[in-house]
């Protein structure tokens, strides 16, 4: 039962930072000219329009019942029109760190928390400071999970946006490739490779938090 509550728990905390990474998403767009995302109503935090089904459900719950594995998410991407962005050369890979910036401002944030709340407590209620350090502590986690993952440059990841916004003309064909495979290429990193994200995720835990993720 405790098992089954944490899950959902997590579950909840990767719904609440894909709904803040897409919105991050279109609040950048809208500020490079795009109001495409406005327009589609998908400004707005309620996490009805952002879900999706596979992306922001199946898929971690699925994570969360392998052994060791990592828990990872997406909700619907945010729809933007790339030719009104001002900054055609780099407006779209503006527009894709966005979502992970935004991933990385909360994880420092609760992280933080960790770091220096433990300093100023005192005597004063240590289980409520546990659990509330241990909400702290999976939110920062997850979401810096979220952030290394979307960076990883396979679409429709945003790391695919800021490589193809490198990569010069006469390479375009990278960019062909991984745009046709890059589904394929993506569920086979998250089924196999995924783990290899685990120590990455806990070096920048620990430069943040200054400590191992509570639990």
């Amino acid at each position: 039962m405790e098992n089954a509550i944490q899950v959902i728990f997590q579950i909840l905390i990767i719904v609440f930072s894909v709904v803040i990474h897409e919105v991050a998403h279109g609040y950048a767009a809208l500020a490079l000219g795009d109001r495409t995302a406005k327009y589609a109503g998908r400004l707005t935090l309620n996490p009805i329009p952002h879900i999706d089904p596979f992306g922001s459900i199946i898929l971690p719950l699925f994570l969360s019942l392998l052994p060791g594995g990592i828990i990872l998410g997406w909700a619907k991407p945010v729809p933007y029109n790339p030719y009104n962005l001002k900054n055609q050369r780099w407006g779209p890979a503006i527009v894709g760190a966005a979502g992970p910036a935004a991933n990385l401002l909360l994880a420092i944030a609760f992280g933080l928390v960790i770091r220096f709340v433990p300093a100023i407590q005192g005597s004063m209620g240590g289980a409520f400071f546990f659990n509330f350090l241990t909400i702290a502590s999976t939110i920062a986690l997850l979401n810096l999970v979220l952030a290394i993952f979307n960076l990883i440059p396979i679409p429709p990841l945003d790391g695919s946006k800021v490589l193809f916004a490198l990569l010069p003309y006469k390479w375009n064909a990278i960019e062909t490739f991984l745009t046709q495979y890059g589904f394929i290429l993506l569920l086979i990193f998250i089924f196999f490779f995924s783990r290899l994200l685990i120590p990455v995720v806990l070096f920048f835990f620990r430069l943040i938090a200054g400590s191992a993720p509570i639990f």
